[in-house]
């Protein structure tokens, strides 16, 4: 072209006649769930849908449980410390602990047997040999192994015979005195038992004799049958 202006004011009104159609032609349209946008012919949807009355729910559960044990502190007992060893005492202690709370205790406890020995090892080595006997048979054991051995125990001053005569008399003031009515009462069953046994032993022996009689007698009677006089 002779004018390179007037070209380039001819491309300019070109273009922008072009960018008018193109803007008028292009619609877009914006509805809930949908966007559509044609331009120049070209159709672009995207499209998402809920159903209606759809509902999404979430439940989330937890459960903890602890159960925690342990070893309660033990309940210690208290023990008992003697100053001497010539004493006749001993320690008697206990204690128990469960799960919150623990008791414990613990006293002294005389051993009389102890005592008993130590008393009648004095009044030996004092020569009083009745005295240490007669506090050895407060023993149930020792008063009737002197029994057995012929050998009372000593009793209001009296010893043997004399002794063995008034225990007898005041029986109930014996240690052994249940153990000894209990024996008793065992031999007197015994010599029941016994008794009865001789009893039909002898009432035997008697209706045997009676029988031996009768025929004996039998026995006459038909010899003098026989050999009348």
């Amino acid at each position: 072209m002779k004018n390179p202006i007037a070209l380039i004011l001819l491309l300019l009104l070109l273009s922008g006649c072009m960018t008018a159609a193109v803007m008028a032609g292009s619609t877009q349209t914006n509805t809930s769930g949908s966007n559509t946008a044609i331009e120049g012919g070209y159709t672009s949807s995207a499209t998402t849908t809920y159903q209606s009355g759809s509902s999404s729910n979430s439940t989330t559960t937890n459960n903890s449980t602890s159960n925690t044990k342990s070893a309660p502190p033990s309940a210690g007992a208290p023990s008992y410390n003697s100053m001497t060893q010539d004493v006749c005492a001993v320690g008697v202690s206990m204690g128990i602990q469960t799960f919150g709370i623990g008791i414990s205790g613990g006293k002294h406890a005389i051993d009389k047997n102890c005592e008993r020995l130590k008393l009648a090892r004095i009044l030996n080595d004092f020569g009083m040999k009745v005295a240490a006997v007669a506090i050895l048979c407060q023993d149930e054991r020792v008063f009737e192994s002197m029994i057995q051995a012929g050998t009372p125990c000593p009793i209001d001053g009296k010893i043997g015979k004399d002794a063995e005569a008034l225990w007898s008399k005041y029986d109930h003031e014996r240690p052994d005195y249940k153990t000894y009515v209990k024996r008793m009462e065992d031999r007197k069953i015994a010599d029941e038992e016994m008794q009865a046994k001789i009893t039909a032993e002898l009432e035997a022996m008697d209706k045997e004799k009676e029988i031996a009689d009768k025929k004996k007698e039998n026995v006459e009677k038909m010899k003098e049958w026989k050999h009348p006089r």
